[in-house]
């Protein structure tokens, strides 16, 4: 196919800006989806995407388009998330093309997510193409969000593109302009093959299914492949576009976008950044690919049932290959059995991967309270990366723990900055700078401890804001801080599940939260169960849970009073036999609220 008519480009934005409903018009402009298959969210395979309104992950599409200069263009669009957990999933899209169309709300303005992904897509020299969407509502102030894109973005005026996505509005225009100034991939077909992976997903019937996009050379069908990470080779079973539906073609030459299958039943024989070569000629060199994004937040994710745990790790292996940013290993906890500790990019992450594991794979989960990696020095100055306060050391072996900082932005409306700096101060919050974007608008800067912000921290930006806040965070460092382990001890044994990693100055507080709540939850037994929280061995709070209560001298209508107190001597004894064999059963629930207390 000749490159001159390919343009490789994706779609960046801030979460809820209309990137989804965007892509649903250009399909429908351009007659890639009959009225038959159209619906919303054309592009969002998983139920959850559809049920939340946000894309999870990014999609691939190829797209015939006729051009003004008569010219019909190929066009691969890729779909990819706003939200800041899934930002790897927008670096593997950006490696792939050679444009974007860069879409912010008339009436939401320009958001911290969007600068972020500006300048991501700025570091791989992309060609940027602005666009205001829903110019359609009552409250889109068009003009003043030009400004902020000339002022804040450094883009030209001239250049920006006024749209509604749900009424259709500017959609030619849009693609006149991925035409005229997104440039043709480059690359050369002659050659030695060399084609990034993207991204890849699990079919029962074809294996492995592959997205490729071709540097240099072609992959045709039939032809032997070497994957360049680990020397594998494998045959090419099948070649094809989506368009959004599988097709299958002939063969991926230099600039397309596509899949291919080679009959790969594991999972892990395929790596997403890595590079497929020509087995008899292959190239000298792998492709640049990606950086490896590396966990924020991490937590256990354990099976409900002790069978399912094959089935759980069969799940594990197939998610980690449709989403690399996800990771595990095998570790057990002595009240929840055998599971998996896994890593996330933050708690929205967490939350929809144990989601898919529950629909997509029947299983029943519970999670542990999430932790983030901590920085141990021991007092013989050997140094441990802690992230399972299991495997915190004895307080009299440690020297310093070190806790990871992140730099936070925040854009926030300017009469809630008030709100703003409370909520920081209560997270531990360092301030930097305060920068006014308008008269309504500012930009604030701060430094917090990772712990602080991964469980309820962006919920509570957006409350105090009225829903007008946004967030962005990068890694910093690593800092000494006072931190240490909380356990909780039901009836006198340690928990782990429910143990975690605090600063001292919180410890009481979440403590005696939890002690509460768990009592709240923990239904009544046979026994008293006794909610105890320990920190450096010592106890710091404490919670009973009563009894159920069995009347066994109901048949008793009087006689001696001796009578009676045999029959409550017995129960005691009773009692006592089932608090020293007897287990505490605790519901889910309880995990759940472990989660969420701050």
């Amino acid at each position: 196919m000749d490159k001159s008519i390919i343009r490789n480009f994706s779609i960046i934005a801030h979460i809820d800006h209309g990137k989804s409903t965007l892509a649903d018009r250009i399909l429908e402009y351009t007659n890639s989806v009959s009225k038959r298959d159209r619906k919303e969210q054309i592009l969002d395979d998983m139920d959850l995407e559809r049920e939340r309104g946000i894309t999870i992950k990014a999609s691939a599409v190829r797209l015939k388009y006729k051009a003004m200069d008569s010219k019909e263009y190929i066009l691969n669009l890729i779909d990819t998330p706003g939200h800041v957990d899934f930002s790897y999933e927008v670096r593997k899209s950006i490696a792939a093309c050679e444009g974007a169309l860069l879409v912010v709300d008339a009436s939401q303005g320009v958001e911290a997510q969007t600068v972020a992904n500006l300048y991501l897509a700025m570091e791989h020299n992309l060609t940027i193409i602005p666009v205001v969407n829903k110019i359609d509502l009552a409250s889109a102030d068009v003009e003043g969000v030009k400004s902020q894109i000339t002022n804040m973005l450094d883009l030209e005026d001239k250049d920006i593109i006024l749209a509604s996505a749900k009424e259709g509005k500017g959609i030619g225009e849009i693609l006149e302009a991925v035409v005229e100034r997104v440039a043709p991939p480059g690359g050369d077909a002659s050659n030695p093959l060399q084609a990034l992976i993207f991204d890849s997903a699990f079919d029962i019937y074809q294996g492995v299914v592959i997205y490729v996009r071709v540097f240099n050379g072609a992959i045709r069908r039939g032809m032997k492949i070497k994957m360049m990470v680990d020397n594998k080779e494998y045959e090419v079973q099948k070649v094809g576009v989506f368009t959004p539906k599988q097709v299958e073609v002939e063969k991926l030459s230099c600039g397309e976008v596509g899949y291919i299958t080679c009959n790969i039943r594991e999972p892990k024989e395929v790596t997403n950044g890595d590079t497929v070569t020509d087995a008899k000629a292959p190239a000298s060199e792998p492709l640049a690919g990606y950086k490896k994004m590396q966990p924020m937040v991490y937590c256990g994710i354990y099976p409900t049932a002790s069978k399912d745990f094959l089935r759980l790790r069969q799940a594990v292996d197939k998610l980690e290959l449709n989403d690399s940013s996800f990771v595990f290993e095998p570790e057990d906890s002595s009240s929840l059995g055998f599971g998996f500790r896994c890593g996330f990019l933050g708690l929205l992450h967490m939350e929809i991967t144990q989601e898919r594991l529950e629909r997509e794979y029947d299983l029943d989960l519970v999670t542990t309270s999430p932790s983030v990696i901590y920085r141990v020095t021991k007092t013989n100055g050997q140094v441990e990366l802690v992230d399972n306060p299991s495997k915190m050391p004895e307080k009299v072996k440690v020297s310093k723990v070190d806790e990871p900082f992140t730099r936070v932005f925040l854009i926030v409306p300017s009469d809630s900055l008030g709100g703003i700096m409370e909520l920081a101060r209560s997270k531990r919050g360092i301030y930097k700078s305060t920068e006014y974007l308008s008269p309504e608008r500012a930009k604030i800067v701060y430094e917090f401890p990772l712990s602080e912000i991964i469980v309820d921290f962006y919920d509570k930006v957006k409350s105090a804001t009225r829903g007008y806040g946004s967030m962005d965070y990068e890694f910093l460092d690593y800092r000494e801080s006072d931190v240490t382990k909380l356990d909780i001890l039901i009836n006198e044994k340690p928990c782990d599940a429910f143990s975690s990693m605090v600063h001292r100055d919180k410890a009481y507080m979440k403590a005696r939260a939890l002690c509460e709540k768990l009592k709240e939850l923990i239904p009544k037994q046979m026994i008293e169960i006794v909610i105890q929280a320990s920190m450096d061995g010592k106890i710091i709070s404490r919670e009973t849970v009563r009894p159920l209560k069995k009347n066994v001298t109901a048949k008793c209508y009087g006689g001696d009073i001796t009578r009676k107190r045999k029959l409550w001597d017995k129960q005691k004894e009773g009692k006592k036999r089932m608090k020293r064999f007897g287990s505490v059963e605790i519901p889910q629930e309880a995990f759940l609220a472990a989660l969420k207390l701050g």
